[in-house]
C-alpha cells in the first residue's frame, strides 16, 4: 500500500514501482506500518521529517515543567519569627510548583519530646493548606520527622487571572 507525499492513497503496487517513482520525485520511500498486511509505505522527504520531529521534540521539552523537591529543616523549639520567615519559604517553593520536604531534628533530650516536633509539622500544614497538601503524616526517620507537601494545581485560576489582565 502507497501513500503519496501529499497524503493521498496511491493503492497496492510493487515495490520496484514505488522506488521509481519516489526516486522521480527526489523524495524516500518511507515504510510507516510493516505489520500491517500489505504493508504501508509512504514517499516523503525523511530528512524534512526528522528535522521536523525534533523541533517538536524540544519544544515538548521545553514546556515540560521540572519537579524538584526543596527541604526545609527546622527545630522542635523554633521561635515565631523563625517559624514565620521558614512558612513563607515553604509557600513560595509551593507557589512555584516544586514539592517541600519539611524536616524536625532532634538533639539530645529532646528525642523524649516528639510530640512537640509534630505540633510544629501539624502546625506547618495547617498554614500551607491553600497551597499545598501533605503527601503523609508525619515519620520519623532517625533523628529526624519528616513530612512532604505537594503543591496543589491551581491551572485554572490562574487561567482566569491572565485571562483579566490580556482584557485590561
Amino acid at each position: 500500500m502507497l501513500i503519496d507525499a501529499d497524503g493521498s492513497k496511491v493503492g497496492v503496487i510493487p515495490i520496484q514501482q514505488a522506488l521509481e517513482m519516489a526516486e522521480t520525485r527526489g523524495l524516500d520511500l518511507v515504510e510507516v506500518a510493516p505489520q500491517a498486511n500489505p504493508p504501508v509505505c509512504r514517499i516523503m522527504d525523511y530528512g524534512k521529517y526528522k528535522y521536523q520531529q525534533q523541533k517538536r521534540d524540544k519544544e515538548a521539552r521545553k514546556k515540560q515543567k521540572v519537579q524538584t523537591v526543596k527541604e526545609i529543616k527546622m527545630r522542635p523549639k523554633i521561635d515565631e519569627h523563625d517559624y514565620n520567615f521558614k512558612v513563607k519559604a515553604i509557600k513560595d517553593f509551593l507557589g512555584s510548583g516544586h514539592r517541600v520536604k519539611v524536616s524536625i531534628f532532634f538533639r539530645g533530650r529532646e528525642m523524649a519530646f516528639l510530640d512537640k516536633g509534630r505540633e510544629v509539622l501539624e502546625r506547618v500544614k495547617k498554614d500551607c493548606e491553600g497551597l499545598g497538601k501533605a503527601d503523609s503524616d508525619p515519620k520519623m526517620e532517625g533523628r529526624y520527622m519528616r513530612m512532604m507537601l505537594a503543591p496543589i494545581l491551581q491551572k485554572s485560576e490562574s487561567k482566569a487571572a491572565k485571562d483579566t489582565q490580556s482584557q485590561s
